[in-house]
C-alpha cells in the first residue's frame, strides 16, 4: 500500500485477531495528506468526522471472521482545537510534534492468501 515518503514510523498496536494499526506522524496539513492518498489510491474515501477532522480510505473487503477491522488508511488531524499536534514519542525526535497521523491497517496475512 502506498505509503507517504516523508512519514515518520510512530508506533504499532494490536488490534486482534492478526491485524496491527501503524501510526505514521507527517509534517503536512490534514487536507493535504487526504490529496495525497486520493491521488495515489485513486479513491476518494469518506470523511469519517468534521471534529476532529477524520478520513478513511478502505483497502479491502472487510471479513468479519478474519478480521477485526476494515484494511484502511485512516488520516486525522491533530491540530484541530487548537492542539499543537501528536507529540513525536521518540526523545529528542523531530519535530517534536506532527500536525497529521496516517493510522495503516492491513489485512491479516492469512486473510490476504484466501481466494
Amino acid at each position: 500500500m502506498p505509503q507517504y515518503p516523508g512519514a515518520v514510523y510512530l508506533r504499532s498496536y494490536e488490534a486482534g485477531r492478526g491485524q496491527k494499526f501503524h501510526l505514521y506522524g507527517v509534517t503536512l496539513p490534514y487536507a493535504e495528506m487526504v490529496a495525497y492518498y486520493r491521488a495515489a489510491l485513486k479513491n476518494k474515501g469518506d470523511k469519517l468526522f468534521d471534529s476532529p477532522p477524520t478520513h478513511q480510505f478502505e483497502l479491502g473487503r472487510f471479513r468479519e471472521n478474519d478480521m477485526a477491522f476494515p484494511p484502511s488508511v485512516t488520516v486525522k488531524d491533530f491540530t484541530w482545537g487548537g492542539s499543537a499536534g501528536y507529540v513525536n514519542p521518540h526523545a529528542g525526535g523531530q519535530p517534536a510534534r506532527f500536525p497529521t497521523v496516517v493510522q495503516i491497517v492491513p489485512a491479516p496475512a492469512a486473510a490476504t492468501t484466501r481466494p
